[in-house]
């Protein structure tokens, strides 16, 4: 276990371990400290669902949320979609743990409810045609271009970073070998607002995956920042 020294963070590890057992296989529970992003996991039940290990990084959504700021006025949120590390869809929900108004750390509970869609597909079945009931169990597709972007759960953070780029080359509709100044500047944009640069190393990853120079990252940053 890694050394924890915030009491109140302490006070969680168990509640995970806890919350695990008590929720049963399905429900992942992670348990995030806020002062290392790169190594933020410091306590995870089951974790299978999303192949995570204590020591991984913060998820785009947790980025996207220390960007947004929304837990300055909101203690939790609820109910927003994952994808497992096989692929499969999950409900998750994140508690922020706050000391003195501060964020210290988040509390996040991944639910994998496969086993009882696979049941209910086959209960629709008994009553229904098979096409009709794979309409009904399979989750709606996201567009590629939409901004909003499930939660993808990785354990380092080139993969973190390597994720947010393959989705905005995606979104966009381009080859990293092939990539135009223009290009390059939204990326890098859409990358700054989602939070990757907050993770410690971040700008060589996504210099190594855009195919430039980490010279040229820092300068499109501090253009956007300006």
């Amino acid at each position: 276990m890694p050394n924890i020294p915030n009491a109140l963070l302490q006070q969680y590890v168990k509640l995970t371990e806890f919350l695990g057992a008590a929720l049963g296989p399905d429900y992942e529970v992670a348990l995030h400290d806020l002062t290392d992003r790169n190594r933020s996991i410091i306590a995870i039940a089951n974790g299978h669902i999303s192949g995570r290990e204590i020591g991984a990084p913060l998820t785009n959504v947790a980025l996207s949320i220390l960007m947004d700021k929304s837990y300055e006025t909101q203690d939790y949120r609820l109910h927003y979609s994952g994808v497992s590390a096989g692929g499969k869809q999950l409900r998750s929900c994140t508690m922020f743990i706050k000391q003195n108004g501060r964020l210290i750390g988040m509390l996040c509970i991944n639910f994998d409810d496969s086993r009882y869609r696979a049941v209910s597909e086959q209960i629709l079945r008994l009553c229904h045609p098979d096409p009709f009931a794979k309409s009904l169990s399979q989750p709606e597709a996201e567009s590629p271009a939409s901004p909003c972007r499930p939660e993808t759960f990785r354990n380092s953070t080139e993969a973190v970073a390597l994720d947010a780029i393959h989705h905005e080359l995606e979104r966009l509709g381009v080859s990293a070998k092939r990539l135009t100044s223009d290009e390059r500047l939204q990326i890098i944009t859409a990358l700054e607002e989602s939070g990757i640069f907050l993770l410690k190393g971040s700008v060589k990853d996504v210099a190594a995956g855009l195919r430039c120079s980490q010279a040229s990252v820092y300068r499109y940053l501090a253009q956007i920042r300006k």
